[in-house]
């Protein structure tokens, strides 16, 4: 089946296929095969893209989705604040079914923003039963799914078992893959941390990790001197690491994925994307946790550039689109698939509103995006072809169940933790 997305502002983040003020996009069977000024296929679905933004889909490479129900409640914590809560006191509450619903309605708010593959940090593993609710809410949600299996916060019992068990169930192929979510050296041994990237290297399988610095350690270092960078691994936050680790990083290949909204609330220092620049490392972008920050990438975009150009006025917002887009789909080892609108990659595209009141008339499309997006003018959205969400609204979802499952979700973790969650709880106090 042929789709002819036509007539829209076309941002393909591909220098060699270029943007377009007014373009066409032919899709085939779920792949993109031609971008151009004009493109005649009178066999196709015509998608009329008139007064449309039609770029490559977002990519998020680090949320941990399960969290959904608890958004908001976290506003005003401390990182400290929201380890002893979430870890600490709620996580432990949570059932199998609060794990599904969480995924499902994360990664249903994440399509809605525009995020066509999302990177999701898993670490609420009670028990199997946990691993494959969360599984099961990626799958029941129409996108491109990183399972990314972690230990348990502070848990120190190996995984191999469990991962292996998990990743027999999901081989690859599908639109729901996996990763391996390593425990960093500051929480484990350094011969963990081998163990868990030997085993991932058996198993075919990427890697993520948590790592940051106080100063006086040096955790990417460290690693270097084991033997344990990789090009597959992707490091989040980083935040306090020197310069010469960031080069390190850069020269292993290795991926940074920078949150800043949560950094920049939870006291983690400033995020690391100017550095990581510098030190010739391509960092991409991440909505970590909702609790916290918002679920859209547009808030992350605009958080990221707002604070890089007020510390050294650097970056231009095209580079912000690239971090989202390309350089995100590179880090979770998709760049042959999505990213960019490319002939022979998967159709994960977003059409964004031109005409709407907060972003008309868009004279600089990707400026128009980075300083002005939001989950509003997100119209029209497809996955490996496939439209999920149309004229605003996603496709064959019922919200409204959703909305009264997860709130009594969230409702009974609560309770079960004997604690409230309506702003005036200050866990680490």
């Amino acid at each position: 089946m042929k789709t002819l997305l036509t007539g829209g502002t076309v941002i393909s983040m591909d220098p060699a296929v270029g943007d377009f003020g007014r373009g066409d996009v032919l899709i085939d069977d779920g792949v993109i095969v031609d971008v151009a000024a004009r493109i005649d296929a009178p066999d196709a679905e015509v998608i009329d893209a008139t007064d449309r933004i039609v770029m490559p889909g977002l990519v998020d490479n680090h949320r941990h989705t399960w969290q959904t129900a608890l958004r908001g409640v976290g506003a005003d914590w401390t990182f400290a604040d929201y380890l002893a809560a979430i870890h600490g006191t709620l996580r432990p509450q949570y059932l199998p079914e609060d794990v599904y619903l969480g995924n499902l309605v994360g990664r249903l708010e994440a399509l809605h923003c525009g995020v066509t593959t999302m990177l999701d940090w898993f670490h609420c593993a009670q028990g199997p039963e946990h691993a494959d609710a969360a599984v099961a809410g990626l799958r029941e949600a129409p996108g491109r799914s990183i399972f990314c299996y972690g230990a348990a916060y502070g848990t120190t019992a190996p995984i191999g078992v469990e991962i292996r068990r998990v990743r027999n169930g999901l081989p690859g192929g599908g639109l729901v893959t996996m990763a391996l979510g390593l425990r960093g050296a500051e929480d484990t041994s350094i011969a963990t941390v081998a163990d868990e990237l030997a085993l991932a290297e058996e198993l075919g399988l990427r890697t993520s990790v948590h790592v940051a610095s106080d100063g006086t350690t040096r955790p990417v270092a460290d690693l270097r001197d084991h033997g344990l960078l990789r090009d597959t691994t992707t490091f989040v936050h980083a935040n306090g690491i020197s310069d010469d680790e960031l080069r390190m990083l850069a020269d292993a290949g290795s991926s940074l994925s920078v949150s800043p909204d949560v950094e920049l609330k939870m006291g983690f220092g400033w995020p690391m994307t100017g550095r990581a620049l510098a030190a010739g490392l391509r960092p991409t972008l991440s909505v970590d946790d909702t609790p916290a920050a918002g679920g859209d990438m547009f808030s992350t975009l605009r958080t990221a550039f707002a604070v890089q150009r007020g510390l050294d006025g650097t970056l231009r917002a095209k580079d912000l689109l690239e971090f989202v887009t390309i350089d995100a789909a590179r880090s979770c080892g998709l760049a042959e698939r999505t990213g960019s609108l490319t002939p022979g990659k998967d159709a994960d595209v977003v059409l964004l509103r031109a005409d709407d009141v907060t972003v008309f008339p868009v004279s600089d499309p990707a400026a128009t995006i980075v300083t002005a997006g939001h989950p509003g003018l997100v119209d029209t959205v497809l996955v490996a072809g496939r439209v999920v969400k149309r004229d605003g609204a996603l496709v064959d979802v019922d919200l409204a169940t959703l909305r009264a499952r997860l709130t009594a979700s969230r409702d009974r973790i609560a309770a079960a933790a004997g604690v409230p969650i309506d702003g005036t709880w200050r866990p680490a106090d």
